[in-house]
C-alpha cells in the first residue's frame, strides 16, 4: 500500500542508465509522487524550466554533462538554485562525497539503493 510521505512531489531523475530511471520511477510514483526523467545533463538543462520539479535525483558519472557539471549549472542559476539535489552513485568515496558538496549537492545516495534508502533521503533534504 502506498505511502503518502512523497505524495505529489515533482522529482526530475537524472540517469543515463534507463534500468535506474525506470526503477527509480517505479518507487517514487508508488510513493506518491510525480516523476519526469533525463538521460544525461543536457536533457536535464532543458527538462527543468518545463517540469519545475521539487528534487532532482542525479547521476554523477554521464557522458556529455556529468552530474558534477550539471549540478553546478544548476546551482548558478536563480531560478533553480534552490532545489534540493541528491547525488546517485556506485562509488561512495570520500572523494565523490565531498566533490558532491563542492557543488552544491545536499546529498549522496549510493547505487543500488532500495525504496526505503530512496524515501530517506529524501525525506531528509525535504524536512518531511
Amino acid at each position: 500500500m502506498p505511502s503518502s510521505s512523497l505524495q505529489g512531489l515533482r522529482v526530475l531523475v537524472i540517469d543515463d542508465s534507463k534500468t535506474i530511471r525506470r526503477n527509480a520511477e517505479m518507487l517514487l510514483s508508488r510513493e506518491g509522487a510525480e516523476v519526469f526523467s533525463a538521460e544525461d545533463g543536457f536533457e536535464a538543462l532543458s527538462r527543468i524550466p518545463q517540469v519545475n520539479p521539487e528534487l532532482i535525483l542525479l547521476d554523477i558519472v554521464m557522458k556529455r554533462l556529468d552530474g558534477y557539471q550539471t549540478c553546478a549549472v544548476i546551482r548558478h542559476n536563480q531560478a533553480f538554485k534552490s532545489i534540493p539535489i541528491i547525488m546517485l552513485s556506485s562509488k561512495d568515496g570520500l572523494f565523490d562525497r565531498a566533490k558532491g558538496r563542492i557543488v552544491g549537492a545536499n546529498l549522496h545516495l549510493t547505487k543500488p539503493f532500495s525504496r526505503e534508502d530512496l524515501v530517506t533521503a529524501i525525506q531528509s533534504v525535504l524536512k518531511r
